[in-house]
């Protein structure tokens, strides 16, 4: 039963789920520190509300059927980023919807949510505001991660089955409190569909390194060099050991950190930018306390893409 528990653990650890608990949460807590002081304002009582919900949408992927594509687009599937149709109405008409969403549709849920969070401030709605800042700065951070954009998004297709969470999770917990993760400010997006494009494209660029850099590693290190076990409560957890961990970060050279600093860069500058469309309103804040549990609805559930081909339609023209 303990070899079984270990066993789960070690592939759960591993699923493709963007950013770790640890990462998503981290992004979303830093980017509040990048918004102008009038904006700041509104934020810094609810900081940890936007650190708590970071990882909401990763939680419903077990109980929504819709949510995973929201988190990735396997480029390689089409040819790469310029493959694509940059517009729903025109990719859609290319390759049809169910093929987007079979291969994912993270551009057009961080356009979506993006909608959603300007709506929010035009109407100051608080709780809404807090919601889709949590949520969009989720997808905009799945976003920078390279295995985000490739059908080999979890090494299965090269034999490096588990580098998925090892990149994104495992490598941020260990050494994250070593990162520079303080970007300075944030800035205006003036498209902030094809800021999402452009960070694909930059986080395509790196799919290869991430994988050749894993394999040229692993053919030089022995088995049992390779993974450790760690107790983590009352279950042992089968995990890539630390001395791997700390190899394969050197040979990145910087880029787990590069990607989590832009990535809190861009999470500032989308929140930043809805304000200013929203028309800069003043905002009163009070730190939220109620539950927001009731916003799930129509926005996040089942007419997802029917609410996304209605509303982004502004964007075409």
């Amino acid at each position: 039963m303990r070899l079984f528990l270990y066993c789960i653990c070690f592939l759960y650890g591993q699923s493709a789920s963007g950013w770790g608990f640890w990462a998503h949460q981290r992004i979303n807590y830093m980017a509040c520190f990048t918004l102008p002081p009038e904006l700041f304002g509104f934020y810094k009582p609810n900081i940890g509300y936007v650190f708590e919900h970071a990882v909401d949408p990763d939680k419903r992927r077990y109980s929504d059927p819709q949510e995973a594509p929201r988190h990735y687009m396997d480029l390689d599937r089409y040819g790469g980023v310029d493959a694509v149709p940059h517009r729903w109405n025109e990719a859609v008409e290319k390759y049809s919807e169910d093929t987007l969403v079979e291969h994912g549709i993270v551009p057009w849920a961080i356009q979506r949510f993006y909608y959603a969070l300007v709506r929010s401030f035009t109407e100051r709605d608080q709780a809404r505001i807090l919601y889709y800042s949590a949520v969009l700065g989720h997808y905009v951070g799945d976003a920078h991660v390279p295995l985000h954009c490739t059908r080999n998004y979890n090494g299965q297709l090269t034999g490096q089955k588990g580098i998925h969470g090892f990149w994104e999770s495992r490598l941020p917990e260990l050494f994250g409190d070593g990162f520079d993760l303080a970007p300075g400010p944030c800035k205006y997006l003036d498209d902030p569909l094809q800021k999402a494009w452009d960070i694909l494209r930059e986080s395509s660029a790196a799919v290869d390194s991430v994988l050749l850099f894993e394999r040229q590693l692993d053919s030089s290190t022995a088995p049992d060099q390779k993974f450790a076990f760690e107790d983590r409560g009352n279950i042992t957890v089968k995990t890539y050991s630390a001395a791997y961990a700390k190899k394969y970060l050197t040979m990145l050279d910087g880029q787990v950190e590069r990607r989590m600093y832009l990535a809190i860069l861009r999470v500032g500058s989308f929140w930043y930018s809805a304000w200013v469309d929203a028309g800069q309103p003043h905002l009163f804040s009070m730190p939220q306390t109620d539950s927001t549990e009731s916003i799930v609805d129509n926005e996040t559930a089942g007419s997802f893409l029917k609410i996304l081909k209605e509303r982004i339609c502004e964007d075409q023209h």
